[in-house]
């Protein structure tokens, strides 16, 4: 196990998301009210920045890029996701909020082909 200190309880506001550098590992940390979670800080669809186009509400996030949702406590899929939403072990200790990073999480995305809906373009 390698726990790493992400930042202060303090530094994330309530029913927010924000990221931070973990040793050259990007790590968003969501401040659920009554406790913290961690997660790679894309999208697990097509990568938009969930800090700022996840919205928290209700132990929901929701990517408003494309309206996938997660239970935030347990990554798992509601609504339209496909895809689970990645976890890094949490915790608190004296105010701070700490992430066990064996290695960076990343998701697996689909390469896009030149079957794009602007192909008739080329």
């Amino acid at each position: 196990m390698s726990w790493k200190r992400v930042c202060s309880a303090s530094e994330v506001a309530e029913k927010s998301l924000k990221q931070f550098d973990v040793e050259g590992v990007p790590v968003l940390i969501a401040n659920l009210g009554d406790e913290f979670r961690a997660y790679p800080p894309l999208c697990p669809h097509m990568e938009e920045r969930l800090e700022e186009s996840g919205i928290c509400e209700a132990g929901v996030l929701t990517c408003s890029k494309h309206l996938w949702q997660w239970d935030m406590r347990t990554g798992e899929m509601r609504g339209e996701a496909e895809k689970p939403l990645l976890l890094y072990e949490v915790k608190q200790d004296n105010g701070d909020v700490l992430v066990n990073i064996e290695k960076e999480l990343e998701y697996e995305y689909d390469e896009e082909t030149d079957d794009d809906d602007d192909s008739f373009w080329d």
